[in-house]
């Protein structure tokens, strides 16, 4: 092995390698590139361009319909006039909307990953507690009526339904401020 070859590496020698057994081949073959190949090599070439050009076309409104629909995703969840929230089994909340923030009184990521229970009344929370286990046996939606507050002071009086669903066994539950109907 030469020098030269030494200071090459495996992939370059490879490489040069291949060049050369490709010019031996060339040589040996030595046939004339017809016309007509080269006319159906460039038509094939050009229908796989149009190809990709409708794949990409069709790539870019399926993203404009995905930020469609996140887009009414967010203004239907985030913004709805009732709390939603996600709970897991032991009640953290795994996941709200804004409207459930501000029934609890703080931030929305300040939020995530606290209990639930946390924010039900001493008084409701035996009910809260019930209504919670019975979401979970019966694998049906179920309701109840509590008072959120934290500390001996009430925020407000709601009415809940919890459903647990999917593979997680999360309970989704939605939260109506009936403050207004209880004065």
């Amino acid at each position: 092995m030469s020098k030269k070859e030494m200071d090459l590496t495996n992939a370059q020698i490879l490489r040069r390698k291949a060049e050369e057994q490709l010019k031996e081949d060339e040589e040996k073959k030595v046939r004339p590139v017809l016309e007509a190949d080269v006319k159906k090599l460039m038509h094939e070439l050009q229908v796989h361009q149009i190809e990709l050009e409708m794949q990409n076309e069709e790539l870019r409104e399926a993203n404009d319909t995905a930020e469609a629909a996140l887009k009414k995703f967010t203004m239907l969840y985030d913004f709805a006039p009732m709390g939603y929230f996600t709970l897991d089994s032991e009640a953290s909340i795994c996941e709200l909307n804004f409207t459930g923030a501000e029934m609890l009184g703080d931030k929305r990521f300040s939020l995530i990953n606290s209990n639930f229970k946390l924010f039900v009344s001493e008084d409701s929370l035996p009910v809260f507690n019930n209504f919670f286990r019975k979401v979970y046996t019966s694998n049906a939606k179920e309701s109840c009526e509590v008072i959120l507050g934290y500390d001996k002071k009430a925020l407000c009086h709601v009415y809940m339904e919890g459903i647990v669903t999917g593979d997680e066994r999360q309970c989704l539950l939605s939260v109506v401020d009936i403050s207004g109907f209880k004065k």
